[in-house]
């Protein structure tokens, strides 16, 4: 759901604030899908690659600390089962409970690390992300965004009516991924719709300024 989120959102909202302002300097729908294709494949290399870059970054980060946690565990293991059972009595385990989690972890060191993993690091196996998948969703996703706002410009040939269509299309998609979002935070759907279409309406009212601006300068 957070790549969905991210990748498509952004798709959305950054190719057709692009289109908006392209079609605001007064140019052919050919130029406008020019710069929309350009725009997003520089967009979907872009998420790609800082994507591939912060997910491989942070992982390797856990795997360091893991691996530091470890050799704690060979030279102050003492004071990591002190830390176990001050994390067990702040989420109100009782004394009893924590001595019989305290007394296996210090049994096996697996069992040990996989309680500080979640404890210290707020890590469980389960969450944690392969560079190469986020690299792969987050590029995609991004060019599943930027198709409602492009593909007006490849059949109709009147820049302002395929901007029409493709606002239509970028508002659905924005209202969809507002709905989705409320999967995760309960919150109204039609409203959280409705919210991200108007932070997308807002720039795209800024962005097809600057390029009636543009188009006014050089003319």
């Amino acid at each position: 759901m957070r790549d969905v989120i991210l990748g498509v959102n952004d798709g959305l909202v950054s190719i057709f604030l692009l289109v908006v302002g392209v079609v605001g300097g007064g140019v052919s729908s050919e130029v406008v899908l020019l710069a929309a294709l350009s725009g997003a494949f520089a967009g979907s290399v872009s998420m790609a690659a800082g994507e591939y870059m912060a997910t491989k970054s942070q992982e390797e980060a856990i795997d360091g600390e893991l691996a530091l946690e470890r050799e704690h565990f060979k030279y102050y293991k003492q004071r990591e089962l002190e830390e176990l059972r001050e994390y067990l009595d702040a989420i109100g385990l009782g004394p009893v409970a924590t001595e019989a989690v305290v007394e296996s972890a210090a049994a096996d060191d697996e069992v040990l690390l996989e309680l500080m993993k979640a404890f210290e690091f707020a890590v469980i196996d389960e969450g944690r992300r392969n560079p190469i998948f986020a690299m792969l969703m987050s590029g995609l996703l991004f060019l599943a965004g930027s198709v409602p706002s492009i593909a007006p410009f490849i059949f109709i040939s009147d820049p302002d009516e395929a901007l029409v269509v493709a606002a239509i299309g970028a508002a659905v998609g924005l209202f969809v991924v507002g709905v989705a979002k409320t999967r995760l935070t309960r919150r109204n759907p039609v409203l959280s719709g409705v919210e991200n279409v108007a932070v997308a309406g807002v720039g795209a009212v800024l962005s097809y300024l600057i390029g009636l601006g543009y188009d006014s300068f050089i003319s």
